[in-house]
């Protein structure tokens, strides 16, 4: 069973099974949990928030049931156009047996992917903590070197933890703004959360319309939009935003 398989796999069974669902795929790249996400999110879940775990900081993306009509709606029709979603089947958005999305919904897609990049440098930059460490490692370093008389390699370590952690936080405030430009002009407005961190909130879905990109699905006058793969018909189905 190929990786995408096996990452279909589990968030199917969860799909199935829960209101919450968590992606945990420590080698997996932010353009695969946009991916998972938005396939969830045909299916009647919103994304919700991400969290560094453990002493690794391990990525993990949640999303949660969403109950609003415009969800519901959206999970009905993609549940009756891929009734059996799988590794060998098809699935919303994606080409036949991968996580590579269509045309159609490669917009959508990006979007997700971007709020998660996002958030996920927000949880990585605590300036707080980084600083203490920072510090708190040039201190250690001082101390060692006053007491093993190492200075030659212990006093540039003790300069350059710091300087490395200030640095890191400035690249990361830096990526942050990139994508917070990038998501203003996509029209997601920004909010602050209970921790006073910065995230992006998508625009309302209207009825003519889906936030996330363009519409999709056939052109035989239906609410989903366009058509998706040749003029012979899609094997990924039809349904996938409004």
């Amino acid at each position: 069973m190929s990786i995408a398989a096996r990452h279909i796999t589990a968030l199917t069974r969860q799909i199935a099974t829960r209101d919450a669902i968590e992606l945990v795929h420590p080698f997996a790249e932010f353009q695969t949990f946009g991916a998972l996400a938005y396939i969830a999110e045909c299916y009647g879940f919103r994304y919700e928030s991400v969290r560094l775990v453990g002493k690794h900081r391990i990525l993990h993306v949640y999303l949660v049931r969403d109950h609003s009509p415009w969800a519901r709606q959206r999970a009905a029709a993609n549940s009756a156009a891929f009734p059996d979603p799988g590794p060998g089947r098809p699935v919303p958005g994606m080409y036949l047996g991968s996580l590579t999305p269509v045309p159609e919904a490669q917009a959508d897609v990006d979007l997700i992917t971007a709020l998660i990049r996002h958030d996920a440098f927000g949880a990585a930059a605590n300036r707080r903590q980084l600083q203490l460490i920072g510090w708190g490692s040039a201190a250690l370093f001082l101390l060692m070197a006053l007491l093993t008389g190492l200075y030659a390699v212990l006093l540039p370590l003790a300069a350059l933890t710091p300087a490395f952690m200030l640095g890191a936080l400035r690249v990361n405030t830096m990526r942050r703004a990139k994508l917070a430009r990038q998501l203003t002009a996509a029209g997601c407005t920004p909010v602050w959360d209970g921790a006073g961190v910065e995230r992006y909130v998508r625009p309302t879905p209207t009825p003519l319309g889906t936030p996330y990109g363009t519409p999709q699905g056939p052109a035989q006058g239906t609410p989903y939009g366009t058509p998706q793969g040749s003029a012979q018909g899609t094997p990924y189905g039809t349904p996938q935003g409004f």
